[in-house]
């Protein structure tokens, strides 16, 4: 890989939570040294880890100096892809990380506004993976997790330290595999969820300017 060759950063995490796998990291590592859109995949593995994966995503970011950063997580529980939308300042474990810690009520950035938008294009993210018929839609909701706050913290990033980068966050549902000890949980095929998550990162490294159409919720 040459120094000059540009560069889409995909992080997926650490299995959590009792897991023995993560279908975000599975993804990451299937999409480490493609060729999407002109730009080379670096497919990274972020930790479950309040304390250090900010750290380690910034690292990610001195190291590979992307033009994009895709973070994908998973989602237990929803029956596609999530295209994320809002980032909140906030962290509010509701289980334990994988270094046991469960912080409730404190900000994912002292003294950080109170919220990010994303800077990719869901709109039109969610227009091509609906025309390939992979599940998705726009959520407003990244959780209070460490998800929500790796999305924060890269947006804070943005705003702060790498004003030419772009980035955002997919949550991903379980794997059929985590789905089948579960009653009534949807998951959805590795294969799948590969396949979108290639789309969304084309879309977002060649549209400029989102789509407007309704894709909000009433609830």
């Amino acid at each position: 890989m040459s120094d000059s060759e540009p560069i889409a950063l995909v992080t997926g995490f650490m299995p959590f939570g009792g897991e023995n796998i993560n279908p975000s990291q599975q993804i990451a590592q299937a999409l480490d040294g493609e060729l999407v859109a002109g730009r080379r995949v670096v497919g990274a593995t972020l930790p479950t880890e309040f304390s250090f994966v900010m750290q380690r995503l910034e690292s990610l970011i001195d190291e590979h100096e992307p033009e994009l950063v895709l973070a994908v997580g998973q989602a237990g529980g929803r029956g596609g892809l999530s295209l994320e939308r809002v980032a909140i300042n906030l962290i509010d474990a509701r289980i334990a990380d994988n270094a046991g810690l469960a912080p409730i009520d404190i900000p994912a950035v002292e003294g950080g506004p109170n919220a990010y938008f994303t800077s990719l294009p869901v709109k039109a993210m969610l227009s091509r993976l609906e025309a390939a018929g992979i599940p998705a839609a726009i959520s407003h909701s990244a959780g209070t997790f460490v998800c929500n706050q790796v999305f924060f913290g890269l947006a804070h990033l943005q705003a702060t330290r790498f004003a030419h980068l772009r980035g955002g966050f997919v949550h991903v549902p379980y794997l059929p595999e985590q789905a089948e000890h579960r009653v009534d949980v949807p998951s959805m095929p590795l294969d799948t969820m590969i396949a979108g998550v290639r789309l969304c990162l084309e879309v977002a490294l060649t549209t400029d300017e989102d789509l407007h159409f309704p894709a909000g919720a009433t609830h």
